[in-house]
């Protein structure tokens, strides 16, 4: 081996031994973090004719509820103040749930719904497949369609955070301006 060699092999040893501990769902929260305390607005980028509200209303993400451990963004649509986006650490990654309240302020019966991380995501973009619980309230509530969801958020710091749900036949997103918060 030459020393041009050796030089090389010790520089791309330095730099894989140096690299970033964190896992993409770590430094993922970590992002999602930036934004708590703040509120942006919004516009659907992705839909269908049943997003029909979605796309006429004025749409807002909140950042209200943050520990080391979770993060809670209300998500308004219009007047509609009934979602929340729960997303948590979990032993292995990351875990969504979406809640729903009613009117009278009880919990909707399709609530908690989500899914945990399969596979590690980026630091960017994580998603989350449907889980066990989801599909059975589900099906208990004739939604069978849902039982295929994938969940995902994607973010760029100062940019944008994108929520999406996505299915066979099915793409609905949402884009968060992140460059002014209101």
């Amino acid at each position: 081996m030459n020393k041009l060699s050796i030089l090389l092999a010790l520089s791309l040893g330095a730099c894989v031994s140096t690299g970033d501990p964190r896992t993409p769902a770590d430094q993922f929260f970590e992002r999602m973090s930036i934004l708590c305390g703040k509120s942006f607005a919004g516009k659907m980028t992705a839909g269908n004719e049943s997003d029909a509200s979605f796309a006429t209303a004025d749409l807002q993400a909140h950042a209200r509820e943050c520990s080391p451990r979770e993060i809670r963004i209300a998500f308004d649509v219009g007047e509609d103040r009934s979602r929340t986006w729960i997303i948590t650490r979990t032993e292995s990654g990351l875990r969504l749930k979406h809640r729903h309240m009613l009117k009278d302020g009880t919990e909707d019966p399709v609530s908690q719904y989500g899914g945990d991380t399969a596979s590690a995501g980026t630091a960017a973009r994580q998603e989350f497949p449907v889980d066990e619980f989801s599909k059975a309230m589900f099906t208990k509530e004739g939604r069978t369609v849902s039982n295929t969801n994938v969940w995902a958020f994607e973010i760029e710091p100062g940019q944008a955070l994108v929520y999406e749900l996505a299915r066979p036949g099915r793409l609905f997103r949402v884009s968060f301006d992140l460059d002014k918060p209101l």
